[in-house]
């Protein structure tokens, strides 16, 4: 059986010029997945690496040669088409291969086009259908409770997710219950499948909504490590019966320059070309580290 001596395997970056390169490596591994699999969403899966890698890399209690581990702290993404994103960090931690990543989408393949527990058995939870995501964990976060358990749980949801109403009845339900072990993290990239929030549906102001329902809001910039961390490392250890929400703004697309701020780039594979030119792109961007 695991104990915590065993997070040794769980490989932590302590400086923030170490998670910069990796974060810059995970956006190669997400365009180039995409484009190989011809299909895809690249511009909220970029929008969301700072959080992911600081997740796994610094601050997730996790256990990649026990994924099972039963004390690991919980995570689900619930804006379920981001999961290229998850997947390259999952192989960065050790819990797939490398090799696997060229599968995306592919017919049989572990990583399947939203998260899918059936074909990737590591996974905390099937999801993809929008708004759902705070309910589950909700559910988590209510079992470490019962059980006295100290692992945490951590949500990821997206800006044109939250305007589905189940979040909100989630919102109300983990503050009456004093939920301080669950964390919403919000990738506030300001777009969504259809174009900007502010012409659609737009949730703003959206720290204030948390506040409003009982909860802890902390608002960032998500692509800020200096921030990203502090926040995560608060929201953890959170033990004053408030519910945390990370309002982390963010760029759709970020680190490729014709996708950064561009809806168009929300489901559409780059083409050879435009992958070509994105690995350029970043390559040139990892020199300056």
């Amino acid at each position: 059986m695991s104990t915590t001596a065993d997070l040794t395997a769980a490989r932590k970056m302590e400086s923030v010029i170490e998670l910069q390169r990796l974060a810059n490596r995970l956006r190669a591994e997400i365009v180039t997945m995409i484009g190989a699999a011809g299909s895809g969403h690249p511009g909220g899966s970029l929008s969301e690496v700072e959080l992911l890698a600081a997740l796994y890399f610094r601050v997730l209690r996790h256990n990649p040669k026990a994924p099972n581990w039963p004390d690991r702290d919980r995570f689900i993404l619930s804006k379920g088409h981001g999961c290229p994103a998850l997947y390259a960090v999952l192989a960065e931690a050790g819990y797939i291969d490398h090799s696997v990543l060229a599968t995306l989408r592919k017919l049989g393949s572990p990583l399947q086009g939203h998260p899918d527990k059936r074909f990737l058995p590591i996974l905390e939870a099937n999801t993809g259908s929008l708004g759902q995501g705070i309910s589950v964990g909700i559910g988590m976060a209510l079992a470490a409770r019962l059980d006295k358990k100290d692992w945490h749980t951590f949500v990821m949801v997206g800006d044109g997710e939250i305007q589905e109403g189940q979040n909100w009845e989630a919102a109300m339900f983990a503050s009456y219950h004093k939920l301080d072990n669950l964390t919403v993290i919000v990738d506030y990239n300001h777009q969504q499948l259809d174009g900007f929030l502010r012409d659609i549906l737009d949730p703003a102001p959206l720290a204030a909504k948390f506040e409003s329902f009982g909860w802890r809001a902390l608002e960032i910039d998500g692509h800020d490590f200096n921030q990203v961390i502090p926040a995560l490392e608060t929201a953890r250890a959170a033990k004053d019966g408030k519910p945390t929400c990370i309002v982390a703004n963010t760029i759709k697309g970020k680190g490729v320059s014709f996708m950064e701020n561009n809806p168009e780039w929300h489901g559409v594979a780059p083409r050879p070309e435009q992958v070509a030119a994105a690995i350029a792109e970043l390559e040139a961007a990892a020199k300056k580290l």
